[in-house]
Parts: C-alpha cells; structure tokens; sequence
C-alpha cells in the first residue's frame, strides 16, 4: 500500500465517480476481517491507513486492568503506565500490532475490495441511467437466445426479451439490430435487470413519436392505443392545430411513415383513426376499415349499439372479433354491431327502440394499413 495506491483511488473517483473516501473505509473493514483470520480471533482491533502516505497499520484495543486475564484484550496497569504514566485502571490503551508479512495481505484484500465497489459503482450507473428511461423505446442488438428469453445487447449491458413480451412468429437473429420497450428495470443481486418488450403498446406509441414531428412537437396528440402485437392495432390521434390532420401526419407522403413503422413490427397492420370527443363519432372511427351507418351511445353502462351496412358486418366484427374487440379496447366502450337488415328486423319485433335520426358516418376521417 504505497501513495501511488492512493493516487490510483483519486483516478477512480474521477472516473468512476466512487468516493476515496468511502474506498478507503471499505477496505479498512475488510483488512479487520482478514487480520482476524489470519493473525488474531480478538474483535477488538483497529486497522488505519494513512492518507497521505498509504501506510496500514493495525492496532489492538485493550482495556487496562491490575491482573491481566487475556492477553488479547487487557493489558496491566504497571505496563501501560511504562508507556504513558497518566493511564488509569479501566482506561482504554491502543498497542501496534502490524504483523510483519501483513502488506501481502492487505494489497490482495485492497484489489478485492476495490474490484467489488467498482462492480457495484458500475451497476448503479447502469441502473440509474435505465432507470429513468423506463417506458421509453431503445436500440439494442440481439445477442443470443434460448427456449424462454432474447438476449439484446445495450452496450454496457444487456436487456432480456421474456417469451410473454416476444412478437408470435417473430424471428431473432444473432446480431440484429431491434427496437424494443422498456418495460422494467429492477435491481438484483447480480446488477440490474432491464425487462423489455416487443409487445407493449407502449411500443407502437413512442414509434409514432420518433417517425411523426408533428406528435413530438406536441402538435398531434396521441390519445389511444389497441394492439393485438404481431396482428393488428389501432391508434387513435388528435390534432391540437386546425390546419393540421392528424391521420395525414400519421401517415406521411405516399404513407411512407406508418409504413416504416409497419416494416419495424414485421407487418403488423395498423388503422390510425380521428379521435372525437362525440363518443358516437369516436365508436364510428374505431370500427376502421368498416362504414358505419348509425351509433347509439348509453352513457350509464358506457356501451354503443352500433349499426352497419350487410355488405360490412363481417369487416366491422373482423377476423374472430378482432375489429371490434380492438375497437372497444382503444373507445373503453362495450360495442355491439348489427347490420342493417338485423337492425330493421330487431325493430319491428319490438326488441329495441328505432334510431332517432339518422348520422351518416361514410366521410369519417381513417386511415387503414392493409
């Protein structure tokens, strides 16, 4: 334990950010243990290490008594007063006991020591840094995988993909470059562990955000998202500027955004529709791609009764329910579509009551990704 010892602490703290300091006290601690294993079972030792010049030092506590009984931790009141006469009986008398071969012990304690605290520095800063971009999109690049989870490398670290967050069908190759969702990290025993997804609708959201200006200028907002990953989704946008349509945004010139976003999700389609604040209007939008011809909104149960031509009935319901199962998802109403012909039918035998008015929903403003 020499100064350059001391210098090469000074360098970590800089660089690593770990206080000397706190280094120092940490091995310290550590010589305790290793003295008392090697040298002397007594717990009433104390190790020192100079800070200007880096010399260990360890020093035995003992109390003074008249008739010493243990060696390791008294010391008689004749001899301590051979060292400083003002020593009283009960007082508390600190002796050197630096063995001869202790630096041996004490450099390979230090190294151990500081290798452990750069260790937890190093996942601190990981973990803090990931931390804060949970819910956020990143770029990683597969490493490996096996039966259950994807590995992605971050640089310093790496993200696990579980098998419940993977896209069915989606392939992953080694060295691969992927955009994933963090979705949690947490703090184990082995460091921290970052949970990402290619599932999440958080996904598809912060997506839209790195391919649309308007949406993260804070022109286009937002407001929902339905996704059933691998297959479809539904997103629904507002635009907080008149002259700006927010579906057009979405989509881009010759649908060239949307359609990045398509390609990065390997197909997955995806219907942007006008959000409104007319629940009607809004349930009407969410059927995209199916015309809808009249919606009646029952504010007390949250629910829609939602009428369609024949020739749409199969494209509002969709494929296993899937059109109008990721509609009531995206509204958070409960949607119930009829055709016209079962619409009619039902009213004439008295099972519900006939529309007011017509609406007519055919120009509703939707973009659908086939």
């Amino acid at each position: 334990m020499k100064v350059h010892f001391l210098d090469a602490l000074y360098d970590l703290e800089k660089e690593k950010g770990i206080n000397r300091e706190v280094l120092l006290e940490a091995i310290e601690a550590a010589l305790i243990t290793g003295y008392k294993k090697n040298f002397n079972q007594a717990s009433n030792v104390r190790v020192n290490i100079d800070r200007e010049n880096g010399t260990v030092k360890v020093y035995a506590r003992k109390t003074i008594v008249e008739e010493v009984e243990d060696f390791n931790t008294q010391m008689s009141l004749e001899a301590a007063k051979r060292v400083n006469p003002v020593y009283q009986e009960g007082d508390i008398i600190e002796v050197e006991v630096t063995p001869k071969d202790f630096g041996r012990i004490a450099a390979q304690t230090a190294k151990q020591v500081v290798t452990q605290r750069i260790r937890e520095a190093e996942r601190g800063i990981i973990y803090e840094e990931y931390a804060d971009r949970a819910d956020d999109i990143i770029t990683g690049l597969i490493q490996r995988k096996d039966a259950k989870s994807v590995y992605i490398e971050l640089g310093k670290t790496e993200a696990v993909l579980p098998l419940t967050e993977q896209i069915p069908n989606e392939i992953y190759k080694p060295n691969d470059r992927i955009k994933v969702y963090i979705s949690k990290v947490e703090k184990t025993t082995k460091g921290p562990q970052i949970l990402v997804s290619r599932t999440h609708s958080g996904l598809l959201k912060r997506l839209f955000e790195l391919e649309v200006p308007e949406i993260y200028e804070g022109i286009v907002e937002i407001k929902s998202v339905a996704r059933e990953a691998g297959q479809r989704s539904k997103i629904a946008v507002h635009s907080n500027n008149q002259e700006v349509d927010p579906v057009g945004a979405c989509v881009g010139p010759k649908g060239l955004r949307v359609q990045t976003i398509v390609n990065e999700l390997k197909g997955e389609k995806i219907d942007i529709v006008r959000w409104s604040v007319d629940p009607a209007e809004y349930v009407a939008n969410s059927l995209s791609p199916s015309k809808v011809v009249n919606v009646r909104i029952n504010e007390t149960d949250k629910s829609a009764f939602v009428v369609v031509p024949d020739y749409q009935l199969s494209l509002a319901i969709g494929k296993e329910g899937q059109n109008a199962r990721l509609a009531a998802k995206l509204t958070n109403w409960k949607i119930d579509i009829k055709s016209e012909s079962q619409y009619e039918l039902a009213v004439q035998e008295g099972k519900i009551e006939p529309f007011e008015s017509s609406i007519d929903f055919s120009d509703s403003d939707m973009f659908n990704e086939e």
